[in-house]
This record gives structure tokens, C-alpha cells and sequence, in this order.
């Protein structure tokens, strides 16, 4: 093992997502505890990102399915892992997942995998193909849901599997962070005015992210005078779903909703766009693996509305010791209930200011107890270091900056 041990994870590609700011986050912290932290890739967006904090992208057909590709990209690892010394691969999707295997098996070093999603798995076919991500030395899932789901699924004992959240940087989403200028500046760009009041549902434009759920609440709600200063934004790309997003804006249209319902697209500040937000919303009509958005409006004292499936409620579960009328108590909704999302932005709108304050101050307790950037890192490092017989947590604990919350908080952390 070289001195600096050599870290490789493995993504399709480094678009926007949360598996791809994982990624992001991870390699900081490997580099910030003594280690070289390699990601192969197709390439993407955040690969800037990825060498700012001292990563290494390497271009590689990982997103592949062909069959043939991918016994390619054994050979192709084999050579990295050679080269650079590799120590640990971590796979974070099922296609290199296969490749990383055999060559992790042909190199003799640990396999990670994380279960970053709900795969569909309708046949045995799929269910074997899904089953790699349980093949590994040792499985980590992104929620206690997941990691339900992955022991019903692939009976993976309890010693192999670990959960760890995703998480959020508490530096960045944090409300003294977010400059007047920015808040401005976005206002500006999504064309909303300084008084309006906006609710926020920051997803890729895809069915079951549930947009349509929210402008059937929205035609529910603007209408009412109470409301005459409220606008919807729906923010996020249609990465190529053009027909979805003309099936939106014909139902804006149609439900006369023009110029209160909006999609600006891409979100690049979304600390800003949650300090911008009166109430955040995760309508997901399927079941999420996890809930990025939901902590990170937290994170900025912003409330949140979650549909009531997958881990979704896990990210705003009453905290510890909290009543029936704890500031988490009315925050989930069926899934697709237009109705029922309505009634609930209506009383969320409607709160008082010591309210919202409890609210905000509770939720961005939780965060920074369950949910931090630096909690994800630390429990991901000591599993790599379980593995290679190395110190990389301690040394980034003892390297980090970030030290918005103490180490000490992951006594608290379920995992």
C-alpha cells in the first residue's frame, strides 16, 4: 500500500445529481486526509468542481452497457489500478459496478459500492444485473429506506452494509452566506419581483419528480386573493425531455397559470434560491432513495412539504423528543394528492413568524446533526480505512476547515 493510498471512484458521468456531488464531496475529503482521489467518468459538469478540491478526473466509458464495453473497461481498470497504485475502488452505479468487480477480484483490492437508488426490478434478469451493487467487500446505502429495500432484495447481512446520508455543506447552505446581491440577482434571472412570495420545487423536469402534482395544488391556490403574491417555481433542466416540459407549460397554460407557475430552467445558486423561498417542495410521485433538496432547504431555514414515500419523511422525522405538534409534525402529503399539497401550502403560508422561526432553527439542528457534508465524509473515510489499514478520517478531521460542525456530532448520527 503506498503511503498516500490511492482512492478510485467510479460514476457514469459527473452531471448535476446527487450520486455526482457525493462523488464531489468524497474526493475532498480523501484528498484532505492524506489520499489521491481518482474518478472515473464520461466526463460532465462538475469535473471543475472535481479539481478545484484536489481530485483527479479520469475520462472513461463508464456509463456503458454493451456487454463488450464492459468487459473492456475490466482490462481498462486493471491497468489503472496498476498504474496509479489503487488501493479502494468505490462504484457508485450498476454498469461499472460489473467492471469494477472483476477487476477489483483479478487485483485483489476492496470493492465499495453505494446504493444510490431504487432500481427497477420487475425480472430475475434485472435483479441479478441490480445485484452487484451488493457484491462488494462491504454496501453502503444513501437512507434507512434504501437499505431496506437492498436486504429484502439481496439478503445482504447486516456486517456488510452501513447507511450514510447524504449530505449537506453547511457553509454554503447556510443563511448568512446567501449576499443580498445573489438573492437579487436571481430574482432578476427568474423574472419575479421583490415582493413576491415563492414556492420552490427544484428538480430535473422528469414525471415522477411530480411537477404536474404541484401546478394542480397552484391552480387550486392563485386564485384566492390571499395568494395574489405568490409564484411557483419549478426550477430544473429537462435533459432532453422536451415533451414533458411542453406537456407542463400547455397545463400552465391551460389552467391560466402563465407568469405564476415558472420554469427557468437549471438552477446554479440553489443556497440563494432556497434563502429566496418561503416553503420548499418534494412532491415526488415514486419513491426517492433519499431527498437532496429536502435538507438542503433545511439547511437555509427554508420549510419543506415532502410526499409521504420512500426516505423522503426520513429527512424531516419529528427529532428527538419532539410531541405530535413538533415543527416537522404536517410536513408530508399522499403522494400525487393535489388537493392534499394544497391544503398544506395554504396553512405553511400561512404561519406566523414565530412559527416559521421554530421551524427554521429546528430544521437546521436536524441538518447539522444527521445530514452534514462533513458527517457523509467522515463515515466514508473510516470505511475505507477499516479496508486499507489507513488513517484518512483522523487526518481529515484534523485537516478540514470545515468545522461548522464538530466531529463529536457523529455520536449522534444512525448508521
Amino acid at each position: 500500500m503506498p503511503a498516500r493510498p490511492v482512492i478510485l471512484q467510479i460514476i457514469p458521468a459527473l452531471g448535476t445529481g446527487g450520486a455526482e456531488r457525493t462523488v464531489i464531496d468524497v474526493a475532498e475529503a480523501i484528498v484532505a486526509g492524506g489520499g489521491v482521489a481518482l474518478v472515473a467518468s464520461e466526463g460532465g459538469r462538475l469535473e471543475a468542481e472535481l479539481m478545484a478540491v484536489g481530485g483527479e478526473p479520469v475520462r472513461f466509458p463508464a456509463a456503458a452497457k454493451n456487454p463488450l464495453t464492459m468487459l473492456a473497461n475490466v482490462r481498462r481498470l486493471q491497468r489503472l489500478i496498476a498504474t496509479r497504485g489503487v488501493g479502494l475502488i468505490h462504484a457508485r452505479s450498476r454498469a461499472p459496478a460489473w467492471s469494477a468487480l472483476l477487476a477489483a477480484r483479478r487485483a485483489s483490492v476492496p470493492l465499495v459500492t453505494t446504493y444510490h437508488g431504487i432500481y427497477n426490478q420487475k425480472s430475475r434478469l434485472k435483479g441479478w444485473y441490480n445485484s452487484v451493487m451488493a457484491r462488494g467487500d462491504l454496501m453502503i446505502a444513501n437512507s434507512h429506506y434504501t437499505a431496506g429495500i437492498v436486504k429484502a432484495r439481496h439478503g445482504i447481512a447486516d456486517d456488510r452494509l452501513r447507511v450514510i446520508p447524504r449530505g449537506v455543506d453547511l457553509k454554503r447552505f447556510s443563511p448568512a452566506a446567501v449576499t443580498a446581491e445573489r438573492r437579487a440577482a436571481l430574482r432578476e434571472l427568474w423574472g419575479v419581483s421583490g415582493e413576491a412570495r415563492l414556492v420552490v420545487l427544484a428538480a430535473r423536469l422528469t414525471r415522477w419528480k411530480g411537477q404536474h402534482t404541484v401546478i394542480g395544488a397552484a391552480s387550486r391556490l392563485l386564485a384566492k386573493p390571499e395568494f395574489a403574491d405568490v409564484t411557483f417555481i419549478l426550477a430544473g433542466d429537462d435533459q432532453g425531455r422536451a415533451g414533458y416540459r411542453d406537456e407542463l407549460a400547455a397545463r400552465i397554460a391551460a389552467l391560466g397559470l402563465g407568469g405564476r407557475v415558472l420554469m427557468p430552467g437549471h438552477c446554479a445558486d440553489m443556497p440563494a434560491a432556497f434563502a429566496l423561498a418561503s416553503l420548499a417542495l418534494v412532491p415526488s410521485i415514486e419513491p426517492e432513495a433519499f431527498g437532496r433538496t429536502s435538507i438542503e432547504a433545511q439547511a437555509m431555514g427554508c420549510p419543506v412539504i415532502v410526499s409521504d414515500l420512500g426516505a423522503l419523511p426520513e429527512t424531516i422525522a419529528l427529532p428527538p423528543g419532539a410531541g405530535a405538534s413538533g415543527p416537522f409534525a404536517q410536513w408530508t402529503f399522499p403522494a400525487g394528492d393535489e388537493e392534499a399539497l394544497a391544503a398544506h401550502i395554504e396553512t405553511a403560508l400561512g404561519l406566523g413568524g414565530d412559527r416559521l422561526a421554530a421551524m427554521a432553527e429546528a430544521g437546521r439542528l436536524r441538518v447539522a446533526s444527521l445530514f452534514s457534508k462533513t458527517a457523509l465524509q467522515l463515515k466514508t473515510l473510516k470505511i475505507y480505512d477499516d479496508l486499507l489499514d489507513s488513517t484518512l478520517a483522523p487526518d481529515f478531521a484534523a485537516n478540514s476547515s470545515q468545522n461548522e460542525d464538530s466531529v463529536s456530532s457523529l455520536d449522534r448520527i444512525s448508521v
